[in-house]
């Protein structure tokens, strides 16, 4: 009798413990934002990544292996598509005669790039951004194992998290604050900017116009210049000469062209 009440009370305060643990993650649950209320997440989205709300109707992260990759590709799009955003506004406000869509033409590029060889420039470009990609996905495979500059021995980043090198990418040292939620403002930022540039491209092949023009002419005549007005209209020529190489075209909007 007297063993079974000493087992008795060994046992109670591993079962209030495992209690305990249970209500913190209750009530961590229950704080958590999701993407709708009362939505229940997938046990794999934990809340750890910045940004997670929940939200994965395919169940495409509930490999581990893949949810990292998708999350360093989501990273670099968002990060790109911010670019692409800002510049696509800063040029229509400082040259609003060059339409956006035209604007890698050679003759509405700047001096002294007007006379580049178009066909060598793309050609750089693949090789040095197909060697940015391969050094990203090497440290993907091995963290860590590119932090240092491959020509200049001993220059390195800290990378304390992968898609985040610090160090001189950092230079006004906004990583040694509040790091998570300045993750989950940036990758809320960069989703957002997805949608937006894809929105540019598909309202400029409906309407042969700029973001700022479009909003311009819908905010004139919102009835005349909206979506519906504008379904079936495609703007977009089936090809563009580019000294002197024929590159074919198409339209993501549906439309005749």
């Amino acid at each position: 009798m007297a063993a079974l009440m000493q087992k008795s009370a060994l046992t109670r305060p591993a079962v209030a413990s495992r209690a305990g643990r249970r209500a913190v993650v209750v009530r961590a649950a229950a704080d958590r934002k999701l993407w709708a209320p009362g939505v229940v997440a997938p046990d794999y989205l934990k809340g750890e990544l910045a940004g997670d709300y929940g939200w994965d109707p395919l169940g495409l992260g509930a490999d581990p292996v893949a949810l990292r990759w998708y999350r360093q590709s989501e990273l670099v799009h968002a990060r790109w598509a911010m670019l692409g955003v800002a510049g696509v506004l800063v040029q229509e406000v400082v040259k609003p005669d060059v339409y956006f869509y035209e604007a890698g033409l050679p003759q509405n590029l700047p001096e002294p790039f007007t006379n580049v060889n178009m066909g060598g420039l793309l050609a750089w470009e693949f090789i040095l951004m197909h060697w940015v990609e391969v050094r990203r996905w090497q440290d993907y495979k091995n963290f860590g194992s590119v932090n240092e500059d491959p020509i200049f021995k001993g220059n390195k980043v800290p990378n304390p998290e992968m898609g985040y090198p610090g160090g001189i990418f950092d230079p006004l040292g906004f990583s040694k604050g509040n790091l998570k939620e300045l993750q989950t403002k940036e990758i809320k930022n960069g989703r957002l900017a997805m949608v937006a540039y894809m929105g540019f491209v598909l309202q400029a092949q409906a309407t042969g116009k700029g973001p700022l023009a479009a909003l311009s002419a819908h905010l004139s005549n919102p009835f005349g210049n909206n979506i519906l007005k504008n379904i079936g209209t495609c703007t977009v020529p089936h090809s563009v000469n580019v000294q002197g190489l024929e590159i074919p075209l198409t339209c993501l909007w549906p439309g005749q062209q």
